[in-house]
């Protein structure tokens, strides 16, 4: 008897405490915030003719926006998959052989992040996992500078339809509001242009990564 009233008790506080907790097992929401992203990769030197075509990376970051919906599945551990429009890109630094100018770039990407997390305090927790990212776009003028010096039009081809990558962050709740901080990084390449010259086409490899913030709200 004193058993069945010790576990009784024992599951009144538990279930208080999942009460003032306000954590459900399941929660659906949308999320949108900022991405700062740049992109890394061996320089790039072609030469035409008498000139020479330098292509090299800049640490700048390029500003994006990022939105969409996620799923929530557990309490103190729990999976989050989500659909998220992400847009993401990066600068270039290009010497035609006589001056040096700024290239840039932008993608639009359809993206799957995988979350897995876990809760470490009351409000915080910290999750990773894959994410599947699908390239619907692209704006800037690096293709048009490429294509301008080399006199082909193959830049097209050098931006991925689809890459994989990770993202690993930290995120606070506070009600039905959740504030996130990741880190993105690629395991594929987002660009890879293909050239006739086999070392170029080795160098011009560029994978990409970011840090994103966002505020989400779930129903």
């Amino acid at each position: 008897m004193k058993t069945n009233v010790l576990l009784l008790a024992l599951l009144l506080v538990q279930g208080v405490s999942w009460a003032q907790d306000g954590t459900k097992f399941f929660s659906l929401g949308l999320r949108a915030g900022a991405n700062l992203s740049q992109v890394r990769g061996n320089d790039l030197s072609l030469g035409n003719n008498a000139n020479t075509w330098q292509l090299s990376d800049k640490s700048n970051r390029v500003w994006g926006a990022t939105g969409g919906i996620f799923m929530r599945i557990g309490r103190t551990f729990y999976v989050q998959p989500e659909i998220m429009f992400s847009q993401k890109g990066g600068q270039f630094s290009l010497y035609d052989g006589t001056a040096t100018t700024t290239k840039s770039f932008k993608m639009s990407n359809i993206d799957f992040p995988l979350m897995f997390g876990v809760k470490i305090a009351r409000f915080l927790r910290i999750n990773a996992g894959p994410v599947a990212a699908f390239n619907i776009g692209n704006s800037g003028n690096l293709k048009d500078a490429f294509n301008d010096y080399t006199n082909e039009d193959t830049f097209d081809d050098a931006f991925r339809r689809a890459s994989l990558g990770y993202q690993a962050g930290i995120g606070i709740d506070v009600g039905k509001l959740n504030f996130d901080l990741r880190y993105e990084g690629n395991l594929t390449d987002v660009v890879k242009l293909k050239l006739d010259n086999p070392q170029a086409q080795a160098q011009f490899e560029r994978k990409l990564n970011l840090l994103q913030a966002t505020i989400g709200f779930a129903f």
